[in-house]
């Protein structure tokens, strides 16, 4: 079958599904891109010619990216897009996303214009020239954070590389970003493939069995504590293992709190749910986890956030068990491996454990911790003047009584993560999308995106702080192009509230965190900055509601809930004070302060730090 190289991916790919219990999905269910010249007389004609292959416009190729990440979140890795861009700078636009995709576990196929392998000139166009590399491109960029990277220098190579690609998508324990670099001149050239490349491929995905010996072990290891805890990270949502850890848990009394990726796991009323841990966990879970003499890791990579730097595990006996389908992540912590699939190794140790339970005090303590910090959630939601203007805090609260399990929360960095992570009663496996491996500012509204064309139907929320907000809006165009009913709540505090509270809290005293003019002293220290962000979403052609109260904000976010059209909520956000905001970090986060200052502020703030540090430990 002679074919252009681009027309010989584009129908390779669109033959490809994965398949998981009983289920087969598209693997590359959609294309997105941006044509310039490198890419769009091979991969743009292929698209054109291949009608098997729905394509996306996209705005930013980094928004591209994250758009692609949401599609595969939302079906568990099951299903991913490629993103096509040409030479240059579209090319390395797409970096932060290929990282994001990486640290997180999340497949994504990023198919790169290059310049050309025939080298008719040199430079060409958007060439880097290395005087001691003349085989380098931008390109190349993408190596370290692409899972598998391959550049297509003849039409022959394809074959391998193509199966190479989908291969490492289609494993849930290699997937991340996945590069082809595609030469322009090579795109084009034609060449007699065999028929049988573009047959169906179906990819099972694997849900591998822990090993008997690491079984018993893991096993024998919980029967024996007094104080366990389960940490439930993304590889429980990934592997579609709520129902295999709800049953463990119910059936043993173990509690178990989660990371960012693993929050919604189990739903907030589950009698052993006591919510986030590390850093922007509750006060509940890490006083657990304090005390706990074993934790067991479930498909969770021990971040700082959830370790709290290495301070959080404080019992002198603690031991870990990880359960893991990869092996790396399953010896950290100096833990027992138990390397298997969550769902698969959930169920055999629940057949283990069938008989072993916690102690009933064990069960009253954690009951009774997690009432009182549901308490802490009422108080931190309480609004005592419908009339005033709504704290980030109240507009969280309104928004958890209007929602139920059908809808989709979209969130990554700013302060919103800690607040959503210690406050938010999730209510369905699904609900909880908060990226916080990479905290990526700029990927809620094109991951929203992502997440629609993966969920038609469900209400989808993008929650986002001015300054993520001006970082990346230009998907608010594809979601009105392809008339996504996005719910965009955009909250205006005027700076990087965050790195604002951190910035404070080492010493930096907020400097250049506010979004203000500047002053006659050189300082950000003159009056907020007059930007309307309500009407920059309008004008890229949003409905945009601005209320003015939480009275205002409980019509506009009913009203948004029920649109059919994209629409923009954008409200004023007031200080919260310590009683009326969220409740402090309960772990500590590791930032390094300056050890000599010459401000009082800082020498107070290398004190604080330098009495935490000594707690950090390694578990060996």
């Amino acid at each position: 079958m002679r074919l252009t190289v681009a027309q010989a991916l584009v129908r390779f790919l669109a033959a490809q599904y994965t398949e998981r219990d009983g289920a087969r999905h598209r693997l590359i269910a959609a294309t997105w891109g941006i044509f310039g010249h490198g890419n769009v007389a091979g991969i743009g004609q292929a698209l054109v010619e291949e009608e098997h292959m729905p394509f996306h416009q996209g705005r930013n190729e980094q928004a591209m990216v994250h758009a692609a990440v949401g599609h595969a979140r939302r079906t568990n890795r099951l299903s991913a897009h490629a993103v096509t861009t040409s030479i240059g700078p579209g090319a390395t636009n797409l970096v932060t996303g290929a990282a994001l995709a990486t640290i997180n576990h999340l497949p994504v196929l990023l198919l790169p214009g290059d310049t050309f392998a025939g080298r008719p000139a040199d430079p060409v166009l958007q060439q880097l020239q290395l005087p001691h590399a003349g085989d380098v491109s931008v390109n190349d960029c993408l190596r370290p954070v692409s899972r598998y990277f391959d550049r297509v220098t003849r039409p022959e190579a394809l074959i391998p590389a193509a199966l190479a690609a989908v291969r490492v998508l289609a494993d849930p324990a290699e997937t991340g970003a996945v590069t082809l670099a595609l030469p322009q001149d090579v795109q084009a050239e034609a060449y007699d493939w065999p028929e049988k490349f573009f047959a169906e491929r179906v990819w099972r995905v694997r849900r591998p069995s822990p090993d008997e010996d690491e079984l018993d072990a893991a096993a024998a290891a919980i029967a024996r504590a007094t104080r366990p805890l389960i940490v439930a990270g993304g590889g429980v949502r990934h592997s579609a293992a709520e129902e295999a850890l709800s049953d463990l848990a119910a059936r043993t009394g173990i509690p178990v709190a989660s990371t960012q990726a693993g929050k919604g796991s189990l739903p907030h009323d589950h009698p052993q749910d006591v919510g986030g841990i590390g850093h922007t966990g509750t006060a509940a879970a890490d006083h657990l986890a304090r005390t706990a003499d074993l934790v067991v890791g479930v498909g969770t990579r021990w971040t700082d956030f959830t370790t709290a730097s290495g301070t959080l595990f404080g019992h002198p006996d603690v031991r870990f068990v990880n359960l893991n389908i990869a092996a790396f992540d399953s010896h950290k912590m100096a833990a027992l491996p138990l390397v298997a699939d969550a769902r698969e190794g959930l169920e055999q140790l629940h057949a283990l454990l069938e008989q072993h339970h916690v102690t009933a005090h064990y069960v009253h303590e954690y009951a009774e911790e997690k009432l009182r910090w549901e308490a802490r959630v009422d108080a931190a939601y309480a609004v005592p003047d419908e009339d005033a203007r709504p704290t980030q805090t109240q507009v969280l609260g309104v928004l958890d009584t209007l929602v139920d399990a059908s809808d989709i929360l979209i969130n990554a960095a700013g302060s919103l993560p800690g607040d959503l992570h210690k406050l938010w009663r999730t209510r369905s496996p699904e609900q909880y999308h908060v990226e916080y491996g990479y905290s990526c500012m700029g990927y809620e509204i094109p991951a929203a995106v992502g997440t629609l064309l993966a969920a038609p139907g469900r209400p989808v929320w993008a929650l986002v702080g001015d300054g993520t907000y001006l970082m990346n809006p230009t998907e608010i165009v594809t979601a009105v192009q392809e008339r996504l009913p996005l719910k965009l709540v955009i909250l205006q505090n005027h700076g990087y509230a965050s790195i604002g509270g951190l910035s404070e809290a080492v010493g930096a005293e907020r400097y250049g965190t506010d979004y203000r003019l500047r002053a006659d002293d050189g300082g950000f220290t003159g009056p907020p900055l007059p930007i309307d962000l309500g009407a920059n979403a309008a004008s890229l052609g949003m409905r945009v509601l601005r209320p003015r109260t939480v009275r205002d904000l409980r019509e506009a976010l009913a009203d948004a809930r029920a649109a059919t059209d994209p629409t923009c909520v954008y409200v004023e956000t007031e200080t919260a004070d310590s009683v009326s905001g969220p409740p402090p970090a309960q772990a500590w986060w590791d930032v390094p302060v300056a050890e000599i200052s010459t401000r009082p502020s800082a020498v107070k703030a290398r004190e604080e730090y330098d009495r935490h540090v000594t707690a950090r430990r390694r578990h060996l």
